[in-house]
């Protein structure tokens, strides 16, 4: 997956574009019919296919059907680009009604809303958001999530530490889940078949003897999940054990 970050390109223009200020959106010509909105749902159809990897501005002009060029008077360039999916994926994100429930079911729920984000927009996943985008799908979803933690005896700081914490093991885990699905496609192999290939030479060098634990606690989850590694059960038992941690700071 590609390393990238929000907040990358010009701070001023990306706001101006995240906010669709008239200035900004405005063009003039021959290609009017084109919009930032357009732009925008041409590069993440392309990323949702291809990853960010694939993603160009030359790639996303092709599928608009328009030169290089005339994309770059809509969008500076790929960071902003970059930053305008990220907060329309946001803004497309589904918002729980959970008023009145506890908040490990409100916490809950918006984990899950982050995980459909990241099983929808794979790309996101490999987006660092430590500079946060502050367009209006990222406000929106912020003052959503937030809900959930207001009002159980946190601090502020606390509870936008703990919902950071939250999304930030969603986040890895959407990664791991991306590199386990990666790791099938590219041997065109699922978890059992791939073990099956390898069990009878993993036999012949691996002695229970010298790595006793290993081959007792190995085997078990092994037989357990099917593979080494399970995205469903490692979402289950980790969040729960992120709730718990948040479940002793609320009780202290």
């Amino acid at each position: 997956m590609a390393d990238e970050r929000t907040s990358a390109g010009d701070p001023a223009r990306t706001l101006q574009l995240l906010w669709r200020e008239p200035a900004a959106v405005v063009r003039r010509g021959p290609r009017q019919g084109l919009t930032v909105d357009a732009v925008v749902d041409a590069a993440t159809s392309l990323a949702d296919t291809s990853g960010l990897e694939a993603l160009t501005m030359r790639k996303v002009a092709s599928a608009l059907g328009v030169v290089a060029m005339t994309l770059y008077t809509y969008v500076p360039g790929k960071a902003e680009l970059l930053d305008l999916m990220l907060d329309a994926a946001y803004g497309r994100m589904s918002r729980t009604s959970t008023a009145g429930q506890p908040w490990r079911a409100r916490v809950t729920a918006v984990a899950a809303e982050n995980r459909r984000l990241f099983e929808t927009h794979p790309w996101a996943a490999s987006v660092s958001t430590v500079r946060p985008l502050l367009g209006p799908g990222q406000m929106g979803k912020y003052e959503h999530e937030l809900s959930a933690l207001d009002g159980i005896g946190l601090s502020d700081v606390e509870v936008d530490a703990a919902l950071t914490h939250v999304l930030s093991f969603v986040q890895a885990w959407a990664r791991s889940a991306a590199d386990a699905a990666a790791a099938v496609s590219e041997s065109a192999l699922t978890e059992e078949e791939w073990w099956a290939v390898n069990a009878p030479l993993l036999d012949r060098v691996l002695d229970p003897a010298v790595y006793p634990l290993a081959t007792r606690v190995g085997s078990a989850a092994g037989a357990e999940h099917g593979a080494a590694y399970s995205p469903e059960f490692a979402y289950e038992f980790g969040l729960a054990r992120v709730l718990d941690g948040l479940a002793a700071l609320v009780e202290r």
